[in-house]
């Protein structure tokens, strides 16, 4: 990539115009990633606020008040369980979540108070052994 200044006598596009024939001569522009293929997104309907929506989604943010957003992890959280293949790895995830609701209950950022109460972690894995169909804990 070429970071040079722009020369005083040189007009903008005449300076860019020269970095892009430049970098074609050297074979800057080929095998790039996505070359002859469709634009993403290019055929959804047209959203002004698209870029957060994919900016969100790419650096998981979440747009939701502490509240709420505890409830969606409750959910997801529950929903991973059934692929953990240990008694051991579901009960770090509940510990982790405990902790999460904890200080989702503490905060008092934005949005309504929470009032999602912590798991019971005991019940929750009787719960995660029944799904499995185990009755013996590993």
């Amino acid at each position: 990539m070429n970071t040079r200044k722009k020369p005083p006598h040189l007009s903008w596009e005449s300076f860019a115009e020269q970095q892009i024939r430049e970098a074609q001569e050297t074979g800057q522009f080929e095998n790039l990633p996505g070359f002859g293929k469709p634009l993403p997104l290019l055929d959804e309907p047209y959203d002004e606020l698209w870029w957060v929506r994919r900016t969100s989604r790419r650096e998981n943010l979440s747009l939701l008040p502490p509240a709420l957003q505890i409830r969606v992890d409750v959910d997801r959280t529950l929903k991973r369980l059934a692929e953990l293949p240990h008694e051991a790895d579901v009960r770090r995830e509940l510990e982790a979540l405990n902790v999460r609701i904890q200080k989702a209950n503490l905060s008092s950022a934005w949005g309504p108070a929470s009032t999602t109460s912590p798991l019971d972690i005991d019940q929750t894995v009787a719960w995660w052994r029944q799904q499995r169909g185990a009755d013996a804990p590993d």
